[in-house]
């Protein structure tokens, strides 16, 4: 029982060691907002990215999706990949006011060849549509498991 366990455990983990580029992945992000980030990826270039998180700078809980198309080979490395990225998304903020908004990421993601593991640095600007049209710009820092 237990070297099936074991064994089962092992394959799961080789598995996902490759599976940055595929798959799901979850994970923190700190910046403007903070709070938990998701990614999925629809194939080899393209991911959804959603995030829950709390802005600190409006006061308000802050739900994101985001459609991202990603550029590998921009900035090649010897191990592992580092895609830049850009998209298009939505944004919706719960505090005083509900607020929606348009978000267009532009950032960075390194996927680690040896560990189910990536980092992405991110910028955010965007447009608030309610209550008030303004611009707005958020962004972070972030690293997620992938399963």
């Amino acid at each position: 029982m237990k070297k099936t366990i074991i064994i089962a455990l092992l394959a799961v983990f080789t598995l996902s060691i490759s599976a940055q580029d595929s798959g799901i992945g979850a994970g923190l992000i700190i910046g403007e907002p903070t709070g938990f980030s998701a990614k999925y990826w629809l194939s080899s270039n393209d991911a959804l990215d959603a995030g829950v998180a709390w802005s600190m700078t409006n006061n308000w809980f802050h739900v994101h999706a985001d459609y991202l198309r990603h550029f590998f080979d921009v900035i090649p490395v010897e191990s592992g990949k580092l895609p830049l990225y850009a998209g298009i998304g939505a944004r919706i903020g719960f505090g005083n006011d509900i607020v929606f908004g348009v978000r267009i990421p532009l950032g960075i993601n390194y996927l680690f060849a040896e560990y189910p593991i990536d980092i992405f640095l991110e910028v955010v600007p965007g447009i608030l549509i309610t209550p008030d049209t303004k611009f707005d710009m958020g962004g972070g820092i972030g690293v997620r498991y992938w399963f």
